[in-house]
């Protein structure tokens, strides 16, 4: 994120206040490591995630900080939202291990994941460092490890999902509660908060390793996922689909930006109006996402799962909500389990309002068990204000027909 870009942070750190009239739910803890991402428990569950809070990886004052993973857990435990509450439902992978120079470098240039490590004597050094030109990725001397952690909790998910399926027709849905953050990495360097590209080291596992050859990527991160993208760019086997604000940063993701050469069509950019909400993004999943993944028939779907577009969040303008959040997690969820024996895992990017953020994955996590949302409970409508109802309109017709040709 650019400097320019930061204003000044709403207050994210007050406390968490649990919702009134939630169910006492007081269970066994179930645990897992993952190393026994193919044991017994995973076929029952119902949600299956990993925590990577990178908790050394931190700098005062800035907006992606080591608060945020903490603050979910916290959330979803006032939420009873955890193990301790659910049992064999709701699984934490546990002891995850580190993703291998040789994960990364299936995604990001040697030179680029070798000179980071080096990086890291600097930072140790200095206490922390700028690893991107304009300032806003910064390294301490724990990043380099803390990055493959999340890239790694990101991969054993994966294998607890895959593994899972093999053996359930309704596998867990996997959540991978990990920072840095990943989708701005581009193949040569980090950028925008982001230092590897942990949704797309996931994919090519998922595709050299498990044989999942098609892999579809939603990203509804207010940010345009520009390192994704990249990625995949020619890649007819991977679709990228990013629904994020119009000209925000860091500028990529115009709506005929549509991939190249035998990827040309596997890259659907939808550039929402700013004060686009739920009912226009409601309108671009039933209307664009949708039938993209229904005619692409993934056999995996990975999720850039960003709750920046809040519009509690300090960092852009549009105006989703704690409920537009369930809903993206209850119809993911659907189209996983339509099109690929629910095989489904997403992995946290952008928010940066504690408390709208923790709150929305929680929702989340409801959504993926079929509850109701709490949304009611939590919105304040009053933060709302009337959505680009025109605007957002000519760009779904616009992806329309862009991609009916394809």
């Amino acid at each position: 994120m650019r400097a320019m870009e930061l204003r000044s942070l709403r207050t994210v750190s007050r406390s968490l206040v649990l919702p009134p009239s939630l169910p006492r739910r007081h269970k066994s803890i179930v645990k897992c490591s993952s190393g026994g991402s193919s044991g017994n428990h995973l076929s029952d569950a119902r949600i299956i995630y990993s925590a990577a809070p990178a908790l050394g990886h931190n700098k005062e004052s800035h907006p992606e900080s080591n608060l945020r993973v903490p603050s979910i857990i916290t959330a979803l435990d006032k939420m009873e939202l955890t193990p301790k509450y659910r049992g064999l439902e709701i699984i934490e992978l546990t002891h995850i291990k580190p993703a291998s120079v040789d994960d990364i470098v299936r995604v990001h240039t040697k030179s680029y994941v070798t000179g980071l490590e080096k990086a890291m004597t600097k930072a140790s050094q200095d206490g922390l460092i700028f690893i991107e030109g304009s300032g806003p990725t910064y390294a301490t001397q724990t990043t380099f490890q803390e990055s493959l952690l999340a890239a790694g909790a990101g991969i054993s998910l994966v294998d607890a999902v895959v593994a899972a399926s093999k053996s359930s027709s309704s596998p867990p849905i996997g959540f991978a509660l990990v920072r840095p953050p990943g989708h701005h990495a581009v193949p040569e360097g980090p950028m925008g908060f982001c230092v590897f590209g942990n949704i797309a080291v996931a994919a090519r596992h998922a595709q050299q390793v498990h044989g999942l050859q098609r892999v579809l990527i939603i990203d509804f991160d207010v940010h345009h996922g520009n390192g994704t993208s990249d990625a995949f760019y020619d890649d007819p086997d991977v679709l990228f689909i990013s629904t994020h604000q119009d000209g925000s940063y860091p500028g990529t993701g115009k709506i005929d930006q549509i991939g190249k050469g035998s990827g040309e069509g596997t890259t659907v950019n939808l550039p929402l109006p700013g004060g686009s909400g739920d009912y226009i993004m409601r309108s671009a999943f039933d209307e664009i996402i949708a039938p993209s993944a229904q005619r692409f028939k993934p056999d995996i779907i990975l999720v850039s799962a960003g709750y920046d577009a809040h519009v509690l969040d300090p960092l852009a303008s549009l105006q989703f909500t704690t409920s537009t959040f369930y809903t993206l997690g209850s119809r993911i969820k659907e189209l996983a389990n339509e099109l690929c024996a629910g095989r489904c895992v997403f992995f946290l990017e952008g928010g940066y309002n504690l408390q709208s953020l923790s709150y929305s994955v929680a929702d989340t996590f409801r959504a993926f068990l079929g509850e109701p949302s709490l949304a009611a409970q939590l919105d304040d409508p009053a933060a709302l204000y009337e959505e680009p109802l025109s605007r957002a309109a000519l760009a779904i017709k616009k992806a329309k027909h862009l991609h009916s040709l394809f």
